[in-house]
Parts: structure tokens; C-alpha cells; sequence
């Protein structure tokens, strides 16, 4: 499935990128409207996980290989 997935996405455009994130978001809000015990963690907590979470990312993008 991966291979498939990283064939098909070099198809993708800049906007096709974009799209798929505020799908994503619009998702997340949804989700985050039917369960709202989501929604009750203090703002650091979201901005923890967005750190963490976009770390790994980063480093394959800026990182050389060894």
C-alpha cells in the first residue's frame, strides 16, 4: 500500500497538498464538535503535540543523510 501511496502522490500539485490538509482540519473540527471533552485540554497541550508531531517531518526535509 505505501508504494502505491508514494507513486501516486508524486502525481500530486501544491494545491493537492493543501486540499488534503484542510479536508484533514475540517475533519479534526468535526470530530472535535460531536466529542467535546477533545476540546477540554489547555492550549499548551495542542501546541505540544503540533511540535512534536511536526518534528519528524522536519528533519527529513532539512537533514542531509548520513
Amino acid at each position: 500500500m505505501f508504494t502505491w501511496l508514494n507513486k501516486v502522490i508524486k502525481r500530486f500539485h501544491w494545491y493537492d497538498i493543501s486540499l488534503i490538509k484542510i479536508s484533514t482540519a475540517a475533519f479534526v473540527l468535526m470530530v472535535a464538535k460531536f466529542w467535546p471533552p477533545l476540546l477540554s485540554l489547555d492550549w499548551y497541550w495542542y501546541l505540544i503535540i503540533a511540535v512534536v508531531t511536526a518534528i519528524p517531518p522536519l528533519m527529513k526535509m532539512f537533514c542531509k543523510k548520513g
